[in-house]
């Protein structure tokens, strides 16, 4: 399903720490969580349907409590640790590329008073900076799509988890059906060849000695999601541009929005919660 793409993290790296990216995540992307929210209706906010998702996933996970050591992969600004962390009372370590996003997590947390039990490191999910065997779980919140080597992203999961260890993701994915070519515009997007998809985790995971536990198939909430940033970013155009972000990058972000919008339109596209098990 993928090529390895040595460039793609870098890439990533790159534009997370823009300003014109970090103020439109910070502003418009629901800030402390910047990942597809889980709405209950086209009205809600970004914020409020993003946090819900980091509250649906949580409560999937099983036997989570104050022992317990979770990872969370791609962990942008942090809000789905500070809510596990708060919620369960374990203690969570966000490994995440962007100094920006790291730096302003770091900041909240302290804030929320969570930094005994929060660790941010600066990495990369495809080179993990921790011991083997040393979580319970592993959290990640559509990061992985910007990996160039996906493989060597479950490798990293894989040798990090301890035993019965449990996996649970959400990623923008293609259906296994796609057909070639018909998303170019989002890959083009994301300076990537593919995406994943359910049949990718599922055949990788698999080889890897990994149980699956579900996958909760919400690609109408991707969909609107994205419609729904689009729409805030469109209100928000000269707010944004007041504080700095260029008119190039909005205008570009408007246009992809509007790609994954479509991609999800015509069935090309998947989401949802995926929840796996390392073999004991």
């Amino acid at each position: 399903m993928t090529s390895p793409d040595t460039n793609a993290v870098a890439k990533a790296e790159e534009y997370y720490d823009s300003d014109d990216a970090d103020k439109f995540y910070f502003t418009i992307w629901g800030g402390k969580d910047i990942h597809i929210g889980l709405y209950k209706d086209d009205e809600e906010p970004v914020g409020d349907a993003s946090h819900r998702t980091d509250e649906t996933i949580a409560s999937k996970i099983q036997g989570i409590g104050p022992d317990t050591k979770v990872l969370d992969i791609g962990a942008a600004y942090g809000g789905a640790a500070r809510y596990l962390a708060e919620t369960y009372g374990c203690h969570v370590t966000c490994v995440n590329i962007s100094d920006k996003q790291n730096a302003i997590n770091r900041e909240m947390t302290e804030k929320a008073g969570l930094s005994d039990k929060i660790t941010v490191k600066h990495g990369s999910f495809e080179d993990i900076p921790a011991e083997d065997g040393s979580f319970d779980v592993v959290w990640s919140q559509d990061s992985i799509l910007h990996s160039g080597n996906r493989v060597k992203v479950m490798e990293e999961v894989a040798r990090v988890l301890k035993p019965g260890g449990q996996f649970i993701f959400t990623d923008p994915m293609q259906w296994d059906d796609c057909p070639a070519d018909v998303l170019q515009p989002i890959l083009d997007r994301i300076h990537l060849a593919t995406l994943g998809s359910p049949g990718f985790y599922d055949k990788e995971l698999k080889a890897l000695g990994f149980e699956k536990l579900g996958f909760d198939d919400h690609v109408d909430q991707l969909r609107r999601h994205y419609w729904r940033v689009r729409q805030e970013l469109q209100k928000g155009y000269d707010k944004l541009v007041e504080v700095g972000v260029s008119r190039d990058y909005i205008d570009n972000m408007i246009k992809g929005l509007e790609h994954w919008v479509n991609g999800a339109d015509k069935g090309y596209l998947a989401w949802g919660i995926m929840h796996y098990r390392k073999a004991k």
